[in-house]
């Protein structure tokens, strides 16, 4: 199967992202490459991009989209070691960093990822298919309390009690192996009137698994904070989130390498002499215009935020 992958609010991000034809440049979720090839566009033979992803099918099909560069450089690796992978490649300094935290269009249709709850598979949602740890370990694995917590915590799901409670019960009997034996369950604890409402009954469960089994959430603090401890002066982060959660994170962690003082805020001034670290580029996130969400419904969800380095 082709790897398909829309880019999200393309135009957006190479604007944010203010390339410079010399510079270094990590894209931190490579995926379809289609941000990567704009941004590839824009440099010169002497600018260099950073290619990095966790998912060796991504790697190969973004080799190929992108074969008539010589100035990339691809890394099989997640970007949670963005700060090692820099290391390694000695870099000390990049001008700018993209992340795209959404789910390929490939991983989504191709039926054996587990990741869709639209098709038949073995229960997976791995990103990175070297890892042993995956969607049938949570499910078959996990206590109740412990699937109740990721569902409600990760997937933000109003009836991840009852799914979880289910889960364990029907496991009892035989694991739950495959992605449609856990629509089932879960269409089994949903009301119907809420069936009606906010898509598919199964989209948040599957994302809360998704998001345990590749670590997501833990991956992506200490990744904002190790990718803009990497850019120089003036250099730019920009990041798409495609749900709530991640954008939390996001939004706060700006907020802090904005504001790093801790001083209580009673103090007249502040002593402990942390100093911004960043600056905004936009206050609230750019979403996808009416005319992108005509051409890619998945890019409903999507936010863009960007910071630069002061």
């Amino acid at each position: 199967m082709e790897f398909k992958h829309y880019s999200v609010m393309l135009e957006e991000c190479i604007e944010m992202l203010d390339i410079k034809e010399d510079g270094i440049y990590v894209d931190c979720t490579l995926g379809g490459a289609g941000h990567s090839k704009e941004i590839l566009k824009k440099l010169s033979p002497k600018g260099r991009l950073i290619g990095i992803d966790q998912d060796l099918d991504a790697l190969k099909a973004a080799k190929e989209k992108l074969k008539d560069f010589n100035n990339v450089t691809y890394v099989h690796n997640n970007f949670y070691n963005i700060k090692d992978i820099l290391e390694s490649l000695e870099i000390e300094k990049v001008d700018g960093i993209l992340m795209d935290l959404g789910v390929s269009s490939y991983q989504l249709d191709q039926g054996e990822r587990g990741f869709s709850y639209m098709k038949e598979a073995a229960l997976d949602m791995r990103m990175n298919r070297e890892e042993a740890f995956s969607a049938y370990n949570v499910v078959n694995e996990y206590s109740e309390d412990e699937l109740f917590r990721i569902l409600r915590d990760f997937g933000e799901e109003k009836f991840s009690r009852r799914i979880a409670s289910r889960i364990v019960e029907k496991r009892k009997v035989k694991p739950v192996e495959t992605t449609l034996e856990l629509v089932k369950i879960i269409d089994e604890c949903i009301p119907a009137k809420f069936k009606r409402e906010g898509g598919h009954p199964a989209k948040r469960t599957f994302q809360g698994i998704r998001i345990e089994v590749n670590s997501e959430l833990s991956i992506l603090d200490r990744a904002i904070g190790d990718g803009i401890e990497a850019l120089n002066k003036d250099g730019v982060m920009a990041i798409i989130t495609f749900h709530s959660l991640e954008d939390r994170i996001v939004k706060n962690k700006f907020r802090d390498l904005v504001d790093p003082c801790k001083c209580p805020k009673d103090l007249p001034m502040c002593v402990c002499g942390k100093k911004p670290i960043i600056k905004l580029i936009n206050k609230k996130p750019i979403e996808a215009t009416k005319e992108e969400l005509d051409n890619n419904s998945r890019s409903k969800s999507a936010k863009l935020r960007g910071c630069k380095k002061i």
